[in-house]
């Protein structure tokens, strides 16, 4: 009898774990020429998507961490008729395995951005933000996110150029697809597309693409180009809209580009998203492989598909919701290959133009202290919590982190008397995280900082499980309200931390 009963149980685990396993299965989107395939079926992939993140810039939180808010929101997406979501920040310290199969169980992939508001690439400071620190962030979340068949791609960055006078990024962030390309390969995960989403800024948006597309280093071309477009407002048109332009600008064009956001809301009332009969037809189809509508929630700009209660329980389809699940119902994709093209060529850099056009065909090298991560890994995942835009050092200081330290003896007395000249530093320090910090807590963190000279220090503290509470984001979770892993770090924390990743 005994035996009996532990052969059942045996039975249901294995019975569950394969159920698991199967269910979360997806073909990989794979891509030829200027498309994407089904990589089981070999059918044209069109991306039919909506843009992902709850609660905003202003209460950022990751959305695939917390199994009830995917499980919210996944069954909506289904009704909605979308096969992919873009998450434009994640913490990669914690386990996304439940929602990622969800939204694999559900035919849905991922477009994930590997960036946070503190570790990014810098419009003010490209060089500095390009550091070994910064990249061990980055190479973290392909980490955490590369086993999953379902991740269609990543992107290095999210419109980094967004004027005429910021071209000059564009250097770090294809230095960032060259270093995540390799990366990829070093660490033997399967070929995941790396690309930029660019904003629609007429006076570079050609020179962006070529760009990105450009130079005889595969590494460093994009493998998708994804354009936030807006240009298509209510009842518009095909001509009137601009899309034949892009049409035209884009032609020729050697890896699939898409929109990476669309969905104008300068309309009165609910917006109709006639666009989509232009872009999922055969007009289109040669050139453009779908889009991402923005964005899935409401939040304060007033784009949102759905509104979510302050609690986060209930979810209210809006009116663009009903508007944009009836334009996808009634609009098919193109038969056959849509007229994609495998012979179209990588396109000619851009010259060096002062005030026009300020990005280098010379690219920085890999950071020295960031090479051994091709080897060994990334290591720990620090999560959201670690800034690394300011980080500007030599990569001799990687080398002496491990022995050197030092003291601040006050820290409040530092960020008292320097607050003022740091004050522009905490700008992007909101923090996405499932840990609670109180004042208890405070003390460690201005600890960990003003003992360690580089964000090494911290890593290698996280891993002996030190200070685990406010490095890792995993610790608890809002379930009740819904609403993910959130942290507010008190402002005095933020500019100690600050203050500190400036003095090392």
């Amino acid at each position: 009898m005994l035996l009996f009963w532990c052969l059942s149980v045996l039975g249901l685990f294995i019975g569950s774990a394969l159920s698991q396993s199967s269910g979360s299965s997806l073909a990989p989107i794979t891509i030829s020429g200027n498309a994407f395939f089904n990589s089981a079926t070999k059918e044209r992939f069109y991306i039919r998507g909506v843009d992902y993140q709850p609660g905003g810039s202003s209460n950022l939180t990751d959305p695939l961490a917390d199994a009830d808010i995917c499980g919210r929101d996944v069954p909506i997406f289904k009704d909605l008729g979308i096969n992919t979501v873009r998450v434009y920040t994640v913490d990669n310290s914690v386990d996304h395995s439940k929602c990622m199969n969800l939204l694999a169980e559900n035919g849905i992939y991922l477009i994930l951005d590997v960036n946070t508001p503190s570790a990014a690439i810098s419009r003010h400071n490209s060089a500095c933000s390009y550091n070994a620190d910064y990249l061990q962030n980055v190479f973290a979340t392909v980490d955490a996110f590369a086993q999953y068949d379902n991740v269609l791609g990543f992107f290095a960055a999210n419109e980094v150029i967004n004027s005429d006078n910021t071209t000059g990024t564009a250097t770090y962030v294809k230095a960032v697809v060259r270093d995540m390309k390799k990366y990829i390969r070093a660490r033997k995960y399967r070929e995941i597309p790396v690309g930029y989403s660019a904003a629609d800024i007429e006076a570079n948006r050609q020179l962006s693409a070529e760009y990105f597309n450009c130079g005889d280093d595969a590494d460093s071309r994009i493998d998708m180009f994804g354009v936030n477009d807006y240009s298509w407002c209510g009842h518009s048109s095909f001509q009137v809209s601009g899309y034949q332009t892009k049409m035209n600008l884009y032609k020729g064009y050697s890896v699939p580009v898409f929109l990476s956001e669309f969905g104008c809301n300068k309309v009165v009332g609910s917006r109709p998203f006639t666009e989509i009969e232009s872009l999922y037809s055969s007009q289109m189809s040669s050139v453009f492989s779908g889009g991402l509508v923005y964005e899935y929630s409401n939040e304060t700009n007033n784009y949102g598909l759905v509104q979510i209660s302050n609690d986060g329980q209930q979810v209210t389809k809006l009116q663009d919701f009903d508007n944009l699940k009836e334009e996808y119902a009634k609009v098919s994709n193109p038969e056959g290959d849509g007229g994609y093209s495998t012979s179209n060529e990588p396109s000619e850099c851009p010259p060096y133009q002062a005030g026009i056009w300020e990005a280098n065909n010379t690219l920085p090298a890999l950071p020295s202290a960031a090479s051994a991560y091709y080897t060994e890994g990334a290591g720990e995942p620090l999560g959201t919590i670690v800034s690394t835009q300011n980080l500007c050092y030599d990569d001799t200081d990687d080398e002496d982190s491990s022995s050197s330290s030092s003291s601040m003896t006050s820290s409040s007395t530092v960020a008292s008397s320097s607050s003022s000249s740091f004050s522009s530093l905490t700008s992007s320090s909101e923090i996405s995280s499932s840990s609670s910090v109180s004042s208890s807590s405070a003390s460690s963190v201005s600890t960990t900082f003003s003992d360690s000279s580089s964000v090494a220090s911290i890593r290698n503290a996280a891993a002996s499980g030190a200070s685990s509470s406010t490095l890792s984001s995993s610790s608890s979770t809002k379930k009740s309200k819904g609403v993910g892993n959130v942290l507010n770090v008190p402002m005095y924390i933020q500019e100690i931390a600050h203050i500190w990743e400036y003095i090392v």
